[in-house]
């Protein structure tokens, strides 16, 4: 057998090997997620605790699918993901750029990037009543935590990619007549790449959980709205059905979107 099909052998194996893996990971997935639910039906069955408390899981299913029909559901979802989306998108005009100087500049680092790191340790939920008294009980204010929530992670991600590239790389750039425009556009982002795109993810990851936590409190048509009428109405089906969607929503854009970026990357830059 010749040299290129031996090769061609092994990626063969590798790849069929990769396939019995996921397989195998798909059905422990399914298995566990089976017993799951069987044991919260027995558990509701036997009631143990009331169904008020405790539901079925068809009465969970059944609100959600009442939710989705009469539109509850997808107006809110809307309504969460515009407030999500502008915040987001606000906290990466500004943390990136912000990571960056982190980065490269002593000084910059030494002041706003302490003050980022200490304010990284306070709840973003705490931002609420400052964003209350400085824009009132509307839209910016759920913005405003969106943003503080997410801006720190990414910032201080990028931070930490810029200052793990090795000065050989930065000294061959200059050497080879790179200016400070260049020095950024062609070494320091693609190299910092993988950790603004993990950055990008754990400021996505914060500022959905700003926003849930903002809309708990300020009472507005979106996810975190639907969960406080349960609350109000003591409908436990509604708020396990919301809580739901969120998770769902939560792990589409972690595991499906940031997942497969993040996997690409990593193969590309040869770190997988």
């Amino acid at each position: 057998m010749s040299v290129h099909g031996v090769i061609k052998k092994v990626e063969e194996e590798k790849k069929n090997d990769l396939k019995m893996r996921r397989l195998k990971n798909f059905f422990i997935k399914l298995v566990f997620f089976i017993i799951l639910f069987l044991l919260w039906s027995i558990l509701a069955s036997i009631e143990y605790w009331s169904n008020f408390l405790f539901p079925q899981p068809k009465e969970i299913f059944i609100t959600l699918w009442q939710g989705l029909r009469d539109g509850t559901f997808i107006f809110a979802i809307y309504a969460s993901m515009k407030r999500l989306i502008i915040g987001y998108f606000i906290s990466l005009i500004i943390g990136l750029p912000l990571g960056l100087c982190l980065g490269r500049i002593n000084w910059l680092n030494e002041t706003i990037g302490s003050l980022t790191l200490g304010l990284q340790a306070l709840p973003s939920i705490c931002w609420l009543p400052l964003a209350v008294l400085w824009f009132g009980l509307n839209e910016m204010a759920i913005i405003f935590v969106v943003i503080m929530g997410s801006v720190l992670a990414i910032a201080l991600s990028v931070r930490d990619g810029v200052t793990s590239i090795s000065p050989i790389f930065l000294k061959a750039a200059r050497v080879l007549g790179a200016n400070n425009l260049k020095l950024y556009t062609h070494v320091l982002i693609p190299a910092t790449l993988p950790s603004i795109l993990t950055g990008a993810r754990l400021g996505w990851t914060f500022a959905w959980r700003s926003l849930m936590a903002a809309e708990l409190l300020y009472v507005s048509t979106g996810l975190g709205s639907i969960l406080m009428m349960g609350r109000e109405l003591h409908d436990m089906s509604m708020v396990i059905s919301t809580m739901f969607v969120i998770i769902g929503i939560g792990l589409f854009f972690d595991r499906f979107l940031f997942g497969k970026f993040e996997h690409y990357i990593s193969i590309r830059w040869g770190t997988k």
